[in-house]
């Protein structure tokens, strides 16, 4: 193995990403990369999932860190270093750096999910929060970088980070040579630009394709030029970059063929399908390749597609509620607005249709004053479990052949 034509000239070659490789070994773990039969029956493609999530910090961001921890003076180690990130790379930082005697300063955005605040504090880091974005943890990072003669270590926009990152696809290769296409999530793009020098070098004829939550399509944008707008709440935190790197954008740009974008449903759906199918959880982010398959079947199918789970790293109250949307997607958990008339045995009337059709009730929210109806107008809002939509249609046009007028909350 070997570069090939045009990759010797990027700021990283493949002979960094061996070096990176070997030095990191020793202290990370190698991963599982298995093939998921019952994801690939569902997509149509044959699905390698890669478990980064298995970490001992949940995301395969310590790569990159620990390849940079790894590469400072002695100087530098003494006297330590800072980074800012939304999590997982403060993560990796602070793990590796504690282990290895550095001490580090994260700066976190004051609004970072609690676990990942909580989890680097635990890794041994001194957490400064501060802003509401990433950018605005960036720029206080660089100010006290001077101040305090700290040596700053950029999540992905660093030769060093995205050597390790790259880390991940040659075990992913080597470990499923049969892959022929890496659907890779990118954010700052550290770990596509990695990954692709990686497979470039290893096997020319894989496809690299990058994927990103359509709120955030910055790296989309630089490659096609357009003005797309970047924001919101998205529950891929980790990917949830407005200004992809510099460096990372050049080699994205050579040797990225294509870029998806997900939106928030497709993020869901995902992360709860590994939950449910894989048993294992991970974060919004390191669903995204698999939220892309599912909403681009048809761009994968046939196809030995790889997947990196990024990261385990999500908020337990989050990852609630998006497996009780999934539910609620599936027709499984519903809340039906039942309007009823001001007369004895009304409510009764309606549990009992319930019974007969083996639906369980969950909540019952019997509203007579808030309401827009008249004032011997009342409805009930029943949270309710069915096996499955077919079972929670049959209930409903059940409940209209009694004479209920019948509506469904539903959820975006």
């Amino acid at each position: 193995m070997g570069d090939s034509q045009g990759v010797a000239a990027l700021p990283v070659t493949f002979a960094d990403i061996q070096a990176a490789h070997a030095a990191i070994m020793p202290h990370i773990i190698h991963t599982p990369c298995l093939k998921s039969r019952t994801l690939s029956d569902i997509l149509g493609a044959e699905v390698w999932l890669k478990f980064e999530n298995l970490q001992f910090t949940a995301a395969y961001k310590e790569r990159g860190a620990l390849n940079t921890l790894l590469s400072l003076t002695q100087a530098q180690r003494t006297k330590g270093v800072i980074a800012a990130s939304a999590g997982n790379h403060a993560q990796g930082i602070a793990y590796h750096g504690t282990r290895l005697g550095i001490p580090t300063t994260i700066v976190m955005p004051r609004y970072t999910p609690v676990v990942k605040v909580q989890q680097t504090e635990s890794h041994g880091a001194t957490i400064v929060l501060h802003g509401d974005n990433f950018d605005e943890a960036y720029a206080r990072a660089r100010e006290l970088e001077i101040e305090r003669g700290l040596t700053f270590v950029h999540p992905f926009d660093n030769p060093l980070v995205i050597a390790g990152q790259g880390t991940v696809a040659v075990e992913m290769l080597n470990d499923a040579p049969k892959i022929d296409t890496l659907i890779v999530p990118i954010g700052g793009g550290g770990l596509i630009s990695g990954m692709s020098i990686a497979a470039r070098a290893m096997r020319p004829d894989v496809e690299v394709v990058g994927v990103q939550a359509a709120l955030y399509p910055s790296m989309a944008a630089k490659m096609t030029g357009e003005a797309l707008p970047c924001g919101g709440d998205s529950i891929a935190e980790g990917i949830s970059v407005k200004e992809p790197g510099t460096i990372t954008q050049g080699i994205v740009r050579q040797l990225v063929k294509d870029i998806l974008l997900v939106d928030e449903s497709k993020l869901e759906q995902a992360t709860a399908m590994l939950l449910n199918i894989e048993k294992t959880v991970v974060e919004g982010a390191g669903a995204a390749g698999l939220a892309a398959l599912l909403a681009y079947p048809e761009r994968f199918k046939g196809r030995v597609v790889g997947l990196p789970l990024t990261g385990g790293n999500i908020d337990t109250r989050l990852l609630a509620n998006v497996l009780l949307r999934d539910l609620a997607r599936a027709g499984r958990l519903a809340r039906l607005r039942i309007r009823l008339n001001d007369r004895p045995g009304q409510l009764f009337g309606v549990a009992r249709i319930f019974d007969d059709m083996q639906v369980n009730i969950v909540e019952v929210y019997h509203q007579r004053v808030f309401t827009n109806l008249s004032a011997k107008g009342i409805y009930a809002d029943i949270e309710c479990e069915t096996r499955d939509r077919d079972h929670l249609d049959r209930l409903i046009e059940t409940l209209k052949e009694n004479g209920y007028e019948v509506s469904s909350v539903e959820i975006a």
